[in-house]
């Protein structure tokens, strides 16, 4: 067992779930800052081989494990995340204006499950401030733009505030994802829906297309639509021309955790992410994977727990997977675990 799971992890587990973000990443922003703590903390976890070399969206990502959004919002700690064997980091979601996000609590464990429930909201400090961090980064990290619009913005106004935010980034950000499935902003997911979706990625790719050089603009989905709506979802990044598909953020069900009724409606609204939504979001990439013949890169994320769940996903069809919950629960080994079972697998086949 890694120190991290026995020693840090339970210690951590003690604390407020969002007090102790805030505290661990404040240390993650500290260390940033040395170059040789980065150095040594890559030379320990990141794992370099030919093997695990992906090329998509034309971009060169140096492992397929990346981290998901939400966990550094704000371009804070990039830089150190990806000296912890990232082979590319999503942050955001990032909103135009700054926004204090749901009241507080809004961040809660079941640690029997290995889950987190969290109705954040979109709290981050703008996209402007995101930028002022992003034109300071030391490293090469892939960096992904993840992009939302502010809860007060109706939906009929919606893709102006993503126009801005992929506006903003545009210059520092390596591709972008469209956040539409979040289910802690107000009537967001509606935005999922046929018209306003096609509306709105078509907006973002009229402009990508008159930039020097285009960049990937993929579409995050929730686990929760049925296969009628993956179908028009698939219509609809065929006929946009968009690069491809994050599936799936955070589900609205309660299905999968053994803690009472009672516990469950104590902890309240929110999007539970972990070992539960596992093999939902597995069922969504399969059949996205099937029903396009594989024509729709996508990044795989949601309950990747262990190695083996990974790779479940880049056998479902994904093409990239990203940790959140995982990284969470089982600290920086776990990436560093996967990309070796990815080598071991690509010498076994050799």
């Amino acid at each position: 067992m890694s120190l991290y799971r026995l020693i840090i992890r339970p210690v951590l587990i003690l604390f407020d779930a969002e007090k102790i973000h805030k505290f661990t990443f404040s240390c993650l922003i500290f260390f940033q800052k040395s170059a040789l703590i980065r150095k040594i903390s890559s030379l320990f976890l990141t794992q370099k081989h030919p093997a695990l070399e992906r090329e998509l969206f034309g971009l060169k990502f140096p492992n397929p494990v990346g981290l998901a959004a939400g966990l550094d919002k704000n371009a804070e700690a990039f830089d150190m995340l990806g000296s912890m064997g990232f082979g590319f980091i999503e942050i955001g979601t990032l909103t135009p204006k700054p926004q204090e996000g749901n009241p507080k609590p809004r961040l809660f464990r079941f640690v029997n499950d290995k889950a987190i429930v969290n109705r954040m909201g979109f709290n981050n400090d703008g996209v402007l401030e995101a930028v002022k961090r992003l034109k300071r980064k030391k490293t090469n990290i892939i960096i992904g733009g993840n992009i939302g619009k502010n809860k007060v913005t109706p939906n009929q106004l919606a893709s102006d505030d993503y126009i801005n935010c992929f506006e903003a980034l545009y210059p520092y950000v390596d591709y972008f994802v469209v956040n539409v499935s979040s289910p802690n902003t107000p009537n967001l997911r509606a935005l999922q829906d046929k018209e306003p979706l096609k509306d709105l990625l078509n907006k973002l790719m009229g402009l990508n297309k008159i930039k020097k050089k285009t960049k990937a603009i993929l579409l995050k989905i929730a686990p929760d639509v049925n296969e009628t709506q993956l179908d028009d979802i698939i219509d609809i990044v065929t006929e946009t021309q968009i690069a491809g598909i994050v599936a799936t953020n955070t589900t609205i069900s309660r299905d999968g955790l053994s803690y009472s009724d009672e516990e469950i409606e104590a902890v309240g609204a929110g999007g539970l992410s972990g070992n539960p939504l596992k093999q939902k979001s597995t069922e969504v990439i399969r059949y996205i994977h099937k029903k396009s013949n594989g024509k729709i890169p996508i990044i795989g994320v949601g309950g990747i727990m262990t190695v083996e769940d990974a790779l479940e996903k880049l056998d479902a069809g994904a093409s990239l997977v990203q940790i959140y919950t995982g990284f969470i629960y089982g600290g920086p080994g776990l990436i560093k675990n996967i990309n070796k079972a990815l080598i071991k697998r690509t010498n076994h086949k050799s």
